[in-house]
């Protein structure tokens, strides 16, 4: 090869088969020397062809010689980014490590990807169902003039807060735990409200809650309790989690 002539004393040494003897270590390079089948001449020919080396790309200078194809050490060094020396009856060949492949795409954990889980979306309905169940009566009472006391909601309330323990043992990822937090101030707001209207009855003050749909809708914590079902309801449906202010 050309390059190689300049190299006083080395070209008779290593005219033919150079590129085998240089150490390549442990990196992983196609080499591109072939044999050829059926090929016995002595001649060489060159050409130049597209080689690759740990994914660079550049042309390089190859000679056919005694049916085998050889690569221009220099050129294979500058495509790898490499570096070439000689040093008495030694070639030196450095070449870089192919560079990591990319790091694979972390894999989801199911355990934190959005969505309610089943078990909780059924229990968590069946929560908010019972919640219903106590506030209805409770603004039937008020709009008909019936008497609220302590021994009558303690059922409701007992009922609501066991079925809001079973939703918050079955949260099982995310958006379980964050509807479980609005389940937990819905039934705090419904308590307070029936708390109120206890204290009410004891005080024989009564007539502070009406007995008309107009003071029901104008009772701002009622209000807060029933916007905050309407949201729930179809939310716990959907399957996704969702936030209200209402709720809060």
């Amino acid at each position: 090869m050309p390059r190689l002539g300049r190299h006083t004393g080395q070209d008779q040494k290593f005219r033919e088969g150079y590129l085998m003897q240089a150490i390549l270590g442990s990196w992983s390079v196609m080499f591109l020397l072939v044999a050829l089948s059926g090929g016995t001449s002595a001649q060489s020919k060159g050409r130049n062809q597209t080689l690759v080396v740990n994914g660079r790309v550049g042309e390089a200078g190859i000679v056919e010689m005694n049916g085998r194809e050889y690569v221009d050490l220099e050129a294979f060094a500058r495509i790898a980014n490499g570096s070439l020396s000689f040093e008495g009856n030694r070639i030196i060949l450095g070449v870089p490590p192919a560079p990591e492949p990319p790091a694979a795409a972390p894999v989801a954990d199911p355990a934190v990807t959005s969505g309610f889980s089943r078990d909780f979306m059924k229990a968590a309905i069946t929560a908010m169902a019972q919640m219903r169940e106590w506030a209805s009566p409770l603004a039937y009472a008020i709009q008909n003039g019936y008497p609220i006391t302590e021994e009558w909601v303690a059922g409701y309330r007992e009922q609501a807060a066991n079925e809001l323990r079973l939703a918050s043992a079955a949260a099982s990822c995310d958006d379980d735990r964050k509807a479980v937090q609005l389940l937990s101030n819905e039934f705090e707001a419904v308590r307070e409200w029936s708390n109120r209207l206890v204290e009410a009855r004891k005080s024989m003050n009564t007539a502070k809650y009406a007995m008309s749909d107009s003071a029901l809708r104008n009772d701002p914590l009622s209000q807060k309790i029933v916007t905050c079902a309407h949201f729930l309801a179809p939310m716990l449906g959907s399957g996704t989690f969702q936030d209200d202010p209402s709720c809060h």
